[in-house]
């Protein structure tokens, strides 16, 4: 690695950071322009797969229409038939229902492995953009030390921005061996993780790009595991979702719904999606990528906030496939209902962005699966958290009082039991596959906990139109159960990985065209 036997941490920035800095550093005017193409770089070649482009006219049509229905309908300037909006609305939510369901019964199938010896493994690199993270830091690199991958096969990239000193100077102060670097990205707009990370791959020379959080425990041997997933597929498969769990969901109760939330997303329902070749809706961080499918894709939109999950579907669209491995990454739960909500109307404020991007005809692939995908995926996020107190409390008030009576009555009962018992359910489902303990009483009380995405969602549609690319930073390192030894635990012994025969390479490329092999698949 670069730096020789410095004490100080190489800085890949134009900024110099102790005497290394000369041998490692990056030109002032180079790093202005990588960091200008890190930012706008998937919004110049392909503007068409950007959230910085907004709207297009039709778009802006019809949720202009959507809007004045609203209005009218509130004002009782017009009636609808309420036979076909129940009758609408029984379909959705019985999909709903029906997904949740199916989650539970069909087990997950991990993606297949071939075994490679330590001197087969590739080269592999994972970066972590850290923004005000100088707390978290030691225990994060307690447990990047944990993973099992050859030291010479291994390199880190710790992105931080170049005018966070005081992480800098935590990081200067921990003395890391070779493998490490620390990035300075240059200041600019928009300061999101995705233009961090968009940096960073400039400086990344692996054959698998790993992304972790500043908070993240990810199981000694998920990174290993990943490239044995690799070597026994093909060149199509681009993306490896690791599941994702809190080491704090015992602290509160908040916590513990987190972790049933989280649970049925990633042990549930996200092998279901991978079963049904639907595109991923990635998770922020343990994405294990192939470099060359990631830089053909033209790496993250550094203008949509849920970076995490457009790069999913944009993969999909580009012909690429994604699957999810067994081996956990925990990480650190809000304890608190501000933070909650913050985190929460960031990311549904990124879905309402991955949406319109998605849904342009101009970037939309052209098979039905993803436009299936997107719907019951981002689609059913953002639209059940708009709606769900409302209706909840419309329907529960309308049973209380009896305002409904006979056939509708036990309609809206139904749906209201059906739906919760299917969340709860698929909770305790996805509990039980990641090897964690459930309570009772906490799948009693979900009903308590999903309301309050209602006030995230409508908060997130606020932003929306008044700071789109603002990024709402979770808080870490505020846990009293952050303990360094807390790495995630391995998966119970019913998660098996099969082992296939077939290794596979992939070519490298230039940001592709809007029309890709999933038209005529890779």
């Amino acid at each position: 690695m670069d730096g020789g036997q410095s004490k100080h941490i190489p800085a890949a920035s134009g900024q110099p950071s102790g005497p290394a800095a000369h041998r490692v550093g990056t030109p002032d005017i180079l790093s202005r322009l990588w960091a200008h193409d890190a930012a706008d770089g998937l919004a110049s070649r392909t503007p068409g797969y950007s959230a910085k482009a907004g709207l297009n006219p039709s778009q802006g049509a019809s949720v202009n229409l959507a809007l004045s229905v609203l209005i009218l309908l509130a004002a009782r300037r017009l009636t609808l038939d309420a036979d076909l909006l129940t009758g609408l609305g029984a379909v959705v939510f019985a999909s709903l229902i029906g997904l949740r369901l199916t989650a539970c019964l069909v087990p997950p199938a991990w993606a297949a492995r071939r075994t490679l010896a330590p001197s087969a493994l590739p080269r592999a690199s994972v970066i972590i953009a850290l923004y005000r993270e100088s707390a978290v830091l030691p225990v994060l690199i307690a447990a990047l030390e944990a993973i099992d991958y050859p030291a010479d096969r291994l390199e880190i990239r710790l992105a931080l921005e170049a005018d966070d000193h005081d992480t800098i100077a935590a990081a200067r102060a921990l003395k890391l061996d070779q493998k490490y670097r620390v990035i300075l990205v240059p200041e600019g707009g928009p300061r999101t993780k995705p233009r961090a990370l968009n940096y960073a791959l400039r400086f990344c020379s692996g054959e698998i790009i790993t992304v972790h959080d500043a908070e993240d425990r990810p199981h000694p041997r998920q990174l290993r595991i990943a490239a044995e997933s690799f070597a026994a597929a093909g060149p199509d498969l681009a993306c490896l979702q690791a599941p994702l769990n809190w080491f704090n969901r015992e602290e509160c109760w908040l916590t513990r719904q987190f972790a049933l939330e989280y649970a049925a997303h990633f042990h549930a329902l996200l092998p279901l999606y991978a079963r049904l070749g639907w595109p991923l809706p990635l998770g922020g961080t343990s994405n294990h990528f192939r470099a060359a499918a990631l830089r053909r894709a033209g790496g993250w939109d550094a203008w949509n906030v849920t970076e995490d999950a457009d790069l999913g579907f944009r993969l999909y669209a580009l012909g690429y496939r994604s699957n999810v491995i067994a081996p956990m990454t925990l990480e650190e739960a809000p304890t608190r209902i501000w933070p909650w909500i913050c985190q929460r109307s960031r990311w549904l404020k990124g879905y309402a962005q991955t949406l319109a991007v998605h849904s342009r005809s101009d970037s939309a692939s052209s098979g039905p699966r993803s436009g299936l995908g997107l719907g019951m995926t981002l689609g059913a996020a953002l639209i059940s958290a708009l709606l769900h107190a409302p209706l909840a409390a419309a329907c529960l008030f309308g049973l209380v009082s009896g305002q409904f009576g006979g056939s509708a009555c036990l309609l809206y009962g139904g749906f209201l039991v059906a739906g919760y018992g299917a969340a709860a359910l698929s909770a305790a489902t996805g509990m039980r596959r990641a090897g964690l303990s459930v309570r009772l009483g906490d799948l009693l009380t979900m009903p308590l906990y999903w309301p309050l995405q209602s006030w995230a969602a409508v908060r997130a549609l606020y932003q929306l139109a008044t700071r789109p690319y603002f990024w709402d930073k979770t808080e870490h390192g505020i846990s009293r159960l952050a303990d360094p030894a807390c790495i995630s635990p391995s998966p119970p012994p019913s998660s098996v990985w099969p082992v296939a025969a077939r290794s596979s390479s992939s070519d490298a490329g230039a940001p592709a065209s809007p029309r890709g092999p999933n038209a005529d698949r890779v």
